[in-house]
């Protein structure tokens, strides 16, 4: 009788643990399957203002803090944009003085938590950018998805999608830039966003079903007078892009493929994503295996999630420097297809964020890109 006692207490020891570790991957799996748009994710580190003064912001000492170039500021209730690191002011040992360049909304006051994103404009293309655009509703499959479009001369509309923690905001840095080169620019929001349909499940995919979103968007482009479609998208939008490009009805309208910080390996972007949120390192297959099964990652049509082959130039932009998506698998696919592909890379520069560190030298670099697809 003892030893079937202890048999069973055993086995429902293991049982609990098992169930346990269950639960905590699938915990863990949220960091990267239900990532909110417009919020840091987890492998941003907030920093602390520690005050203020005419053009200068001083901030908690961190990696974060000292990146080269020019970034958003952004808080509870606050947006502001912060220039390079500003050596000669003075500061303590545990503080760097940033210039500040503007304050968007709120107010910065030493206390706030912050954290610096990507995105230096907030609004929509007119009330941050000057420019005229129209609100308009996307038909999706799901219901219709929000977008800004931006007119243009061109019959090569360039449609842009964000990526994992961001909105269409995102799509603002480069706005401007294609406006003067005279592109209609189609700026998309998809499931899950903000006034968008939810994914049934109520999950991220990582670009794996939300690419049918961008597909809706190539056809109201070309519904409404696109020619050639160019896709630019940041992190899971670059992979949705890539998805667009060789499974959309009108890939044969695609004459380019954009891609900063592409999500080429999905369980090393799960594994960082979990690992940031200080997922223990034996949970972490866990983690990976969870999302796998809720987010049907592996029941991928191709059976895996490296992309195809691109059929069309292809420009990827990425960096050493990104911990969510690596640069290692971008360097692997522009070396498999050297001759669609090209890879620029951009040292210093975290996820989804290679225009940051030099506004200008990543435009000339999309400029000599863009020029023979016009």
């Amino acid at each position: 009788m003892r030893t079937v006692t202890a048999t069973a207490v055993t086995a429902a020891a293991a049982l609990a643990a098992g169930a346990a570790s269950v639960a905590a991957g699938r915990l863990a799996s949220d960091a990267a399957l239900k990532a909110p748009p417009g919020r840091p994710l987890p492998t941003e580190p907030r920093l602390t203002v520690h005050g203020t003064t005419a053009g200068q912001v001083t901030l908690t000492r961190d990696l974060a803090a000292l990146r080269p170039g020019t970034y958003g500021l952004a808080g509870d209730g606050s947006h502001a944009v912060v220039g390079p690191v500003l050596d000669t002011a003075p500061h303590s040992a545990d503080t760097v003085v940033r210039r500040l360049e503007r304050v968007t909304h709120g107010a910065l006051e030493a206390g706030d938590a912050v954290w610096l994103t990507p995105n230096l404009y907030v609004g929509n293309p007119t009330t941050a950018l000057g420019l005229d655009h129209a609100d308009v509703d996307v038909p999706g499959e799901l219901g219709p998805l929000p977008a800004w479009f931006v007119p243009g001369a061109r019959r090569t509309w360039v449609i842009a999608v964000h990526g994992l923690g961001t909105t269409r905001e995102h799509a603002l840095n480069l706005t401007g830039f294609l406006h003067r080169r005279r592109f209609p620019v189609l700026a998309l929001s998809y499931r899950g966003d903000l006034g968008a349909p939810r994914s049934p499940d109520g999950l991220n995919h990582l670009g794996e079903t939300e690419w049918r979103d961008l597909d809706a968007a190539m056809r109201y482009a070309v519904r409404y007078g696109a020619e050639r479609l160019v896709l630019l998208g940041w992190s899971t939008g670059a992979t949705m892009a890539l998805r667009a490009a060789a499974r959309s009805g009108l890939r044969n309208l695609v004459s380019g493929v954009v891609l900063d910080s592409p999500v080429l390996d999905w369980q090393a972007t799960l594994r960082a994503l979990a690992a940031a949120r200080h997922t223990p390192g034996a949970l972490l297959p866990l983690a990976v295996r969870a999302a796998e099964g809720r987010a049907r990652l592996g029941a991928d049509p191709d059976g895996t999630a490296a992309p195809a082959a691109p059929l069309v130039p292809t420009l990827i932009i990425h960096g050493p420097g990104d911990t969510v998506a690596p640069w290692a698998a971008s360097r692997r696919f522009a070396d498999r297809h050297p001759g669609p592909v090209t890879l620029h890379t951009v040292p210093h520069a975290p996820h989804a964020a290679m225009w940051n560190p030099d506004p200008a030298a990543y435009e000339e670099v999309l400029r000599r890109f863009l020029t023979p697809l016009m």
